[in-house]
C-alpha cells in the first residue's frame, strides 16, 4: 500500500475565542497545497482513499488534493489525525482499510512527523514537515508493526520551482 502524508498549507491565525480547529487555509496556503498536489499527480499519485483530520484546514487540504487528483470517493474524517493524535491510533485505523492501494492522510504537526518515524519503524527519527509537504511511504504489509519504506518527500518550495 502507498501512504501519502500531507500536511495542511498555511492557515489563518486563530480568531479570539475561536477554536484552533476553525482555522482556514489562506489564499497562499491553498495555492501551495494545489501546486504540491499537481506535481504529485504528475508523479503518478492516485489515491484510492482520502482521510483527513476534522480540523477545517486539513479538510480544505484534502479537498484541494482530491480535486487535483480527480478523486471522487468519500472524504473520511478522523480524530486520530488531529495535531496531538498518536501514530499508533493512526496505524490502527489504517489497518481497517487493507484493500486500499493508496491512502492520502491530511493532517498536522507534530503528529505527521512522528507518524513518518513510526511508519518507518524508527520512532526516534526527526523529520521536519513544513506546511504543504507531502511524503510517500510504501507499506509492504499491514501487520501488527509498521515496516514502511520512504519513497520521497515533496515540499511546496520544490513544487514552486516548476
Amino acid at each position: 500500500m502507498e501512504l501519502y502524508l500531507f500536511r495542511h498549507g498555511i492557515a489563518t491565525d486563530g480568531a479570539p475565542g475561536a477554536p484552533d480547529s476553525a482555522r482556514e487555509l489562506t489564499s497562499e496556503g491553498r495555492q501551495k497545497v494545489a501546486a504540491v498536489a499537481r506535481m504529485a499527480r504528475r508523479a503518478g499519485v492516485d489515491p484510492s482513499l482520502i482521510v483527513a483530520s476534522p480540523y477545517i484546514r486539513a479538510i480544505q487540504t484534502a479537498k484541494i488534493a482530491a480535486e487535483e487528483f480527480g478523486y471522487s470517493g468519500p472524504l473520511i474524517k478522523t480524530q486520530s489525525l488531529v495535531p496531538f493524535g498518536t501514530p499508533a491510533h493512526v496505524w490502527d485505523e489504517l489497518r481497517d482499510h487493507p484493500g486500499e492501494r493508496a491512502i492520502l492522510l491530511a493532517g498536522h504537526e507534530p503528529l505527521l512527523s512522528q507518524l513518518v518515524g513510526f511508519l518507518l519503524n524508527t520512532p526516534t527519527l526527526q523529520v521536519e514537515m513544513k506546511k504543504a509537504t507531502l511524503v510517500r511511504i510504501d507499506m509492504p504489509a499491514m501487520g501488527a508493526a509498521p515496516r514502511g519504506t520512504l519513497r520521497w518527500i515533496l515540499t511546496a518550495r520544490m513544487a514552486s520551482l516548476l
